[in-house]
C-alpha cells in the first residue's frame, strides 16, 4: 500500500521545486512500498552488501531454503553457521547475520519502541549491530519503517541523480547537495525515492 503521507508530500514538493515536480509527473503511477519484516529486511541487506543484485538474490534464495523459508532470529540462531556459510555467505556476513539475530532475540533491538523513537535514535540502535552501518539503517528507515524525512546523502545513486537533475551533470559538493535537501523537508524520503527513480525507473529492494 502507498504510505498515507505520499500524495500530500508530492503536492508539497511540487509546489516548492519545479524540477522535482517534473520528475514526479514523469512517474505518476509508482510509489514507495514497504519491504518485509524488520529482521528479514536487515538480514537481506547484510546478505547483499558489496555484491551484485543477481548474486545477492542467488545467495538469499539459498539462505531461505536452508531456513525452510522461516527467516526469524530463532531460526538463524538454531542453524549451524557452517550450514549458513554453505549458502554462499562469507564468514563475515554469517557472523553479521548471527549477531543481528542475537540482538533481536535478546531484546537489544526495541522494535516495539520504534514508533515513538526518532530517526536518529533508531539509527543509533541499529548501527550497534555488526555489519549495519548508517547507510543500511537509513535504507531501513525508508523502505521498512516508511519514515518520511530521511536523506541518505552517502548514497552514490542519490548523489548522481542530484548532479544530473540539478547541476546538469556537473560536480557538486556534499554541502551544496545537503543544502538543496533542506528545501525538501519534511519529505526528503519521498524526494530521495523519486530521484532514485529518475535514474532507475524500476524500484529496487533493500
Amino acid at each position: 500500500m502507498k504510505p498515507d503521507y505520499w500524495d500530500r508530500a508530492k503536492r508539497a514538493l511540487a509546489r516548492k521545486d519545479a524540477v522535482m515536480g517534473r520528475i514526479m509527473r514523469s512517474r505518476p503511477k509508482v510509489h514507495l512500498v514497504r519491504r518485509g519484516e524488520p529482521f528479514l529486511t536487515l538480514a537481506r541487506a547484510i546478505c547483499g552488501q558489496q555484491i551484485s543484485v543477481k548474486a545477492a538474490q542467488s545467495v538469499w534464495d539459498r539462505v531461505c531454503i536452508c531456513l525452510d523459508q522461516k527467516i526469524t532470529p530463532e531460526a538463524v540462531i538454531a542453524k549451524d553457521r557452517k550450514v549458513l556459510r554453505a549458502c554462499g555467505l562469507s564468514d563475515r556476513k554469517t557472523e553479521y547475520i548471527a549477531d543481528l539475530a542475537q540482538h533481536f532475540a535478546d531484546g537489544s533491538i526495541h522494535v516495539h519502541r520504534w514508533p515513538s523513537m526518532s530517526d536518529e535514535e533508531i539509527i543509533a540502535e541499529l548501527v550497534e549491530v555488526r555489519g549495519i552501518g548508517r547507510w543500511t539503517a537509513e535504507m531501513f528507515l525508508i523502505f521498512n519503517l516508511l519514515r518520511p524525512d530521511v536523506f541518505p546523502l552517502d548514497d552514490l545513486g542519490l548523489q548522481k541523480s542530484i548532479r544530473v537533475n540539478y547541476f546538469r551533470g556537473r560536480k557538486a559538493s556534499l554541502a551544496r547537495m545537503r543544502k538543496l535537501g533542506e528545501s525538501w523537508r519534511p519529505w526528503r524520503s519521498v524526494a530521495t525515492w523519486y530521484l532514485w527513480r529518475s535514474l532507475d525507473p524500476v524500484p529496487v529492494e533493500y
